[in-house]
């Protein structure tokens, strides 16, 4: 693989040969079926992806945003901990491995992932050896059932995507738990940017920080959510360049889309968490920018950055959903 590739243009050429031979309506059926178990409308205690048809037409439709979403998390993890880089990862649920692709993009790290469905595991292994990435290569797969069972082996760091909304309530905190023992370093959990997903996320930050954990990434301290429950959620936005299966799919014809997604990153000991996080999209208006913050002080605040700002201002202006604010330097 020639090294000047960006990740995500590796992982879509994977995902397109990936695609070879099996017919776009038989991919798109597959991904209508199986969308409304990663909302979070199902849970279950089976593989949701049961055979290879499935896991090609749902990797194709799900990887390159899953990897977005967790490349977001984790660059917000490196922020908090810019001298931390984890030697082993567990990939809890993985899959086909997208947050695998993320953390290998990140770090030079050995990478086992585990997951229930040996069709998943398979095709996961399949495009890792695809890529070329040295680091995705020399990735384990093994067959795991997650849930209260569940023992993982001491690891750096866990990561655990687009999981937990197919677990029961149970399976639920038993993974978060056995996720928190095993981690010597970090724990980042992604879910759909949903209220659902939202509300699964305060349920894993709060036993995190139960466990000893400190919360580096989004928010800014490691006390309760200011958001009152029910009128609100917070979630962030990653965009995702669209391929023709997702344009069959959900129809249009825009190259790209936004990945709503809902996470948490904790780590053991300190971490120089964000002083403000930006956690609505910045409005632009005349002369001025609004951001609406999560503050240190464990509140919500909208702020009125204007041009007598002068630096701050153009700051402003370049500042996306999700930034620190203000920047660094």
């Amino acid at each position: 693989m020639n090294e000047n590739v960006p990740v995500p243009q590796v992982l879509r050429s994977a995902l397109a040969g990936l695609l070879d031979g099996l017919p776009p309506s038989q991919a798109a059926r597959a991904v209508d079926r199986l969308i409304a178990n990663y909302r979070g409308a199902t849970q279950t205690h089976a593989p949701v992806l049961r055979d290879r048809s499935d896991v090609a037409a749902y990797a194709a439709y799900r990887m390159p945003a899953t990897f977005e979403a967790v490349r977001s998390a984790l660059a917000a993890l490196q922020d908090a901990v810019p001298d931390w880089a984890p030697a082993t990862h567990t990939d809890v649920g993985g899959g086909t491995g997208a947050a695998s692709w993320a953390v290998a993009e990140a770090w030079d790290t050995a990478t086992t992932v585990l997951d229930w469905a040996e069709p998943a595991l398979a095709i996961g292994r399949e495009l890792a050896d695809a890529s070329g990435i040295e680091g995705l290569g020399a990735i384990r797969w093994e067959r795991a059932r997650i849930g209260t069972a569940l023992s993982l082996p001491e690891t750096d760091l866990v990561t655990v995507s687009y999981v937990l909304n197919e677990l029961t309530p149970d399976d639920r905190g038993a993974l978060v738990d056995a996720a928190a023992r095993a981690a010597n370093g970090a724990v980042v959990i992604v879910e759909p940017g949903t209220p659902d997903g939202y509300a699964r996320i305060i349920e894993a930050r709060d036993r995190l920080i139960g466990a000893g954990f400190t919360v580096a990434a989004p928010c800014p301290h490691s006390a309760a959510c200011p958001i009152e429950p029910g009128t609100d959620w917070c979630h962030f936005s990653a965009r995702v360049s669209r391929s023709s299966l997702h344009r069959q799919v959900k129809g249009g014809s825009l190259a790209y889309e936004d990945e709503k997604f809902s996470y948490v990153a904790a780590v053991r000991g300190a971490a120089s968490a964000a002083e403000n996080r930006v956690v609505r999209r910045p409005q632009i208006r005349k002369g001025q920018v609004l951001l609406d913050l999560c503050t240190a002080e464990e509140v919500l605040r909208r702020e009125t950055v204007t041009k007598r700002h002068g630096a701050l201002y153009r700051a402003a202006r370049d500042a996306s959903w999700g930034d620190v604010w203000p920047p660094a330097g």
